[in-house]
């Protein structure tokens, strides 16, 4: 469904499980003892990663869709991979399991694709080595391919340069190994599922403002989990909903946590007709139902503390500045560099090519809104999230969109263009 000259978007949807706990609960699962099982599970390219990574460490991993059962061998369970383990895509596979691996025995090489081996390992390899991990960047390069070899490791006290949740979870899952105590403490809070759900499977887990802190453990228990959606992939039917003309939509048991939520605020800062509804708490993790219906944006400032929340929703939130009235500024997000592709020069050339007012800037962005967008060749860098950005822009573009690639959309939410599908009124 890549076509424009749409008449409405209405309906009620779901959206896969949340990435970030689909991952993190293979992994925690795995090195658990006993059973865990998870309900609601992304089964997207990223998250199919982590799995065959475990299963290359002889951890018994059954999937049928998003049902995943995990044979947990214990901490210190896990065999020596007889090949390769193929991170793919996936940043948080390489940066997470990194820290886990830094406590075994065995020595093990990590790999992934081509964009993989461009992004930055070298804020996981410099605390994992003052913890005592014996971790190197084959090529030199601070990229993978690394090479980690089990070593005993020591807790420390880490002030992170980055606000990253990938680098908060590596430290403190290599702290789980550790022989003391090990805390992390952020310039700002980036997104705490690892601490939430390290406490439910039994680590001895704590925050405090900007710093997570974790004690040595001698095992931890298998859990059952149930997965909501993924704000992230719910961000598309966010914006759909507020550009759209007649749209009207509900998006079910969305996963509201705080520190993933910014979109939520974006959106009401444009003036978006946005509300939160039926809140819960499940497993830990806040969830509602997010209602959106057509909006007049107008522009705002996005900047600060409100950045790691919604780092992975930029692109989209940048369509949604294109569409709105007066200028949006979107500033401390030097981050999007180094994500699957470098997502400030993407956005740019993309918004630009379809008519659209965008400047770069060092850390983010500058749109001039309200501008006719027209429909246009799309490169989207093999970046799912560029992919998917820019098919909800075309839904309000006077031409139909092209793609150089939609099949990255796979890596985190293989039935989008489908879900799209079942509420566009043409």
């Amino acid at each position: 469904m890549l076509n424009t000259n749409i008449k409405s978007l209405k309906g009620q949807i779901r959206v896969p499980g949340d990435k970030s706990i689909s991952h993190r609960g293979v992994m925690f699962g795995a090195i658990s003892n006993g059973i865990t099982e998870l309900t609601g599970f992304l089964d997207g390219a990223d998250c199919r990663s982590t799995i065959s990574c475990f299963r290359a460490m002889g951890i018994d991993i059954s999937q049928n869709a998003d049902h995943v059962i995990i044979s947990g061998k214990g901490m210190r369970g896990l065999t020596k991979p007889s090949t390769i383990l193929d991170v793919g895509n996936s940043g948080t596979t390489t940066r997470l399991i990194s820290g886990i691996l830094s406590g075994q025995s065995f020595t093990s090489i990590l790999n992934g694709d081509e964009s993989i081996q461009k992004r930055p390992m070298g804020r996981i390899m410099t605390p994992l080595r003052m913890m005592g991990a014996n971790i190197k960047s084959i090529k030199d390069n601070d990229c993978a391919p690394l090479e980690i070899g089990g070593s005993s490791l020591k807790g420390i006290d880490y002030n992170s340069p980055v606000a990253s949740a990938q680098v908060k979870s590596c430290i403190l899952l290599a702290g789980l190994y550790a022989d003391r105590p090990t805390s992390v403490t952020e310039p700002v809070l980036s997104r705490n599922h690892t601490e939430l759900m390290l406490k439910g499977f039994g680590a001895d887990i704590s925050s405090k403002g900007l710093t997570a802190s974790i004690k040595p453990a001698q095992e931890l228990y298998g859990q059952k989990i149930q997965i909501p959606g993924d704000i992230s992939s719910a961000a598309y039917f966010i914006a759909a909903g507020l550009i759209c003309p007649n749209a009207d939509l509900l998006i079910k048991d969305v996963n509201t946590n705080p520190t993933r939520a910014g979109i939520i605020k974006v959106a009401q800062d444009m003036g978006g007709n946005i509300e939160i509804l039926n809140q819960r708490i499940i497993g830990g993790e806040p969830v509602a139902d997010i209602h959106v219906q057509s909006s007049n944006l107008h522009g705002c400032k996005i900047s600060g503390q409100i950045i790691p929340t919604l780092i992975d929703e930029i692109p989209v939130i940048a369509v949604m500045a294109a569409c709105a009235t007066g200028q949006t500024i979107i500033a401390d997000a030097a981050e999007l560099k180094v994500k699957e592709s470098d997502r400030i020069a993407s956005v740019t050339e993309n918004l630009i090519n379809m008519g659209a007012s965008v400047t770069p800037t060092d850390d983010g962005m500058i749109i001039d809104g309200g501008k006719a967008l027209h429909g246009t060749n799309i490169r989207t860098y093999k970046d799912h999230r560029i992919a998917m950005s820019f098919i909800i822009a075309g839904l309000v573009s006077d031409g139909p969109n092209s793609f150089d690639d939609i099949a990255c959309i796979d890596i985190s939410y293989p039935t989008f263009i489908s879900t799209l599908e079942s509420i566009v009124n043409k």
